[in-house]
């Protein structure tokens, strides 16, 4: 059946002030013009107070309130941080005691190690596929498997193993080392593996009692360090899957225990926000108090940035 449909009425419409409407951006949350040579703190200021900007200002304010209370501030992260230069920044936040522990995925000890080894890492994939020869560095392959394996039967996690090797060896370029660093200021530096994920689990020179050995004595390290997280703040930085599934089960290992870690504050950044730490880092561990934040951007970017305003907000 066909119908006419002529234009509705809007005659009896009803209206109201804008004066007396709730809004959600006001003259007080603009940004302004930072100016020219201006300082950080001041480019800082500038920022609007909407949506992202505000919600890395919260951050930044939460990782401060955290570290002037004697709360724990836990970095979890992926390999591509170290790949992109952000290694000297955590040593310098791990040293001003602001970050306390640190969680990483198994690719991590591969290029933090061979920046301490000779300075550079992060081969090309793609040319050394097709003949075979990716991640086949000897070094790498070798002297990371030993470490662990002596590491562990010394009663180590494979984070310690690895930056006490670095530390002994007196690798060259090991003041770039986070598991160095760890090592040398008593920070827990943990690190989670998935058999099979990293290069160096190629090299006949694996062993896998060894890996499984030191990273169940990491994870529950790791869920130590998460015990104590009431109060303080966890950000995960580049790992969009094994980091958030690790720390999704500590929490609940501890919680388990009886252990109260409900109120506390849950950061993601990375440049795409991904399914498991969107619901396992944000959502999920602060769903019955805290608060979690999801910071989309290129970490080269971003990690300075945040860190830059902490610094300034610790003045």
């Amino acid at each position: 059946m066909k119908k006419k449909f002529d234009c509705i009425d809007t005659s009896g419409v009803k209206t109201y002030s804008i004066k007396d409407r709730k809004s959600k951006v006001s003259v007080d949350d603009l940004g302004s013009p930072a100016g020219e040579g201006v300082s950080f703190e001041a480019f800082f200021d500038s920022l609007p107070n909407i949506l992202a900007a505000s919600d890395l200002k919260a951050v930044a304010s939460a990782i401060v309130e955290s570290h002037r209370a004697d709360n724990l501030v836990a970095l979890g992260m992926g390999a591509h941080v170290i790949k992109v230069g952000l290694t000297p920044l955590i040593i310098d936040f791990m040293e001003r005691g602001i970050i306390n522990a640190v969680a990483m995925n198994g690719a991590c000890i591969v290029h933090d190690f061979e920046m301490a080894f000779c300075g550079q890492t992060s081969e090309d994939v793609a040319a050394e596929l097709e003949g075979g020869t990716f991640g086949m560095a000897e070094e790498t392959g070798r002297l990371l498997n030993e470490a662990i394996k002596e590491g562990v039967e010394k009663g180590h996690g494979i984070g310690l193993a690895v930056g006490e090797m670095i530390l002994r060896e007196k690798l060259p370029h090991a003041d770039k080392s986070i598991l160095a660093a760890g090592a040398r200021l008593n920070v827990p530096v943990t690190v989670h593996v998935a058999i099979g994920t990293d290069i160096i689990h190629m090299h006949p020179y694996a062993d896998g009692a060894a890996l499984g050995e030191g990273s169940l004595r990491d994870f529950r390290t790791f869920s130590s360090v998460v015990s104590e997280l009431d109060g303080g703040v966890y950000l995960n930085v580049g790992s969009a899957v094994l980091m958030p599934e690790i720390f999704l089960k500590a929490l609940t290992l501890v919680r388990n225990l009886g252990h109260e870690v409900k109120r506390f504050s849950t950061v993601n950044m990375d440049f795409i926000q991904h399914y498991r730490p969107t619901v396992n880092v944000v959502r999920r561990p602060t769903q019955d108090g805290g608060k979690g934040y999801a910071l989309t951007g290129h970490h080269e970017i971003m990690v300075p940035l945040l860190f830059g305003m902490i610094r300034e907000m610790m003045k």
